[in-house]
């Protein structure tokens, strides 16, 4: 795609691009390189103009924010109005998941407070009163998350335990705040630089909710290294972690399992299994959902 684009997209024509496979975003990105500069290109179809005109002007609200991830450079559509791009910074470094074993327990611990302390920032970005309370938007989003595997083939082993806990904790959601959200916060999407620091990338998948919210994803981190997971939660909340915070993990955790047996049938047996290990393993992780804080929680590391 890029090739055809490239003379349209000014500033840029004269970049060596080469195409990044990586990663589940429907967009095309590409690393451009002229000399010692390098700079990140993603590319969309037009009918995600407004989508991505969104992102970018949340990209410079970060960058405002002082929020260490890409800084936005450049926005347009093709002279074709086929395609919406924006060029992003680079983050130099490397696959932070790739990295993470080779540090000693307590030092992944201090990562994931830094990653915390990140998120913190994140989530203070200014946002526009939304429209719709949480309460009422995640009940529809869990509901129909419930009927889809209530009507799926596949079933999760004592899969009961997540459907009761849904339906015993809905009041928590009631009253709670909605802030900006990174969309797929976790370990995968985060770069190591050279001087040990983790930068948040890949916020293709912004969006609005509960703060808290936003820690769903943190079984990819318990899984790599749950001193990083704990250090994350510590992080986030100055070692202060409310009761209740717990209590809601334990439900957006429910809510995404569920959601994620129907989600992972459209790419096949593997991605399915990996959804059943992952319930499985919270499950244990939470004794069968009786528990409130999860057996991976260590309030610190030495």
């Amino acid at each position: 795609m890029f090739k055809g684009l490239q003379p349209q997209i000014q500033n840029f024509a004269d970049y060596k691009a080469t195409k990044i496979e990586k990663g589940w975003s429907s967009d095309e990105k590409y690393l451009l390189e002229k000399g010692q500069e390098k700079l990140l290109l993603r590319v969309a179809d037009i009918s995600h103009y407004e989508k991505k005109k969104y992102e970018f002007e949340m990209f410079q609200k970060l960058e405002q924010a002082n929020v260490p991830t890409s800084r936005p450079i450049d926005f347009g559509v093709d002279d074709e109005k086929k395609y919406v791009w924006m060029v992003l910074s680079w983050i130099e470094g490397q696959d932070f998941e790739t990295q993470i074993q080779k540090f000693s327990v307590k030092e992944q611990y201090e990562f994931g407070i830094e990653a915390g302390k990140i998120l913190q920032k994140i989530h203070a970005v200014a946002i526009p009163e939304p429209h719709t309370s949480w309460e009422v938007h995640f009940n529809k989003k869990t509901d129909n998350k419930l009927k889809t595997y209530a009507e799926g083939k596949i079933k999760i082993p004592n899969g009961d335990a997540f459907i009761d806990y849904i339906e015993r904790n809905r009041h928590l959601l009631a009253g709670r705040p909605q802030t900006f959200h990174h969309g797929d916060y976790h370990i995968s999407n985060m770069i190591l630089t050279s001087d040990h620091q983790v930068i948040p990338i890949d916020l293709n998948r912004l969006d609005i909710g509960d703060p808290w919210e936003e820690f769903n994803r943190i079984l990819f981190c318990k899984d790599m290294s749950p001193a990083f997971a704990s250090g994350r939660v510590d992080g986030y909340f100055d070692g202060n972690v409310p009761a209740k915070f717990w209590q809601l993990l334990a439900f957006y955790l429910a809510s995404n399992i569920l959601g994620g047996i129907a989600w992972a049938l459209d790419f096949g047996e593997e991605e399915v299994n990996f959804q059943l290990r992952q319930a499985e393993q919270t499950l244990n992780d939470y004794d069968n959902m009786t528990l409130i804080v999860p057996k991976w929680y260590k309030r610190s590391r030495k």
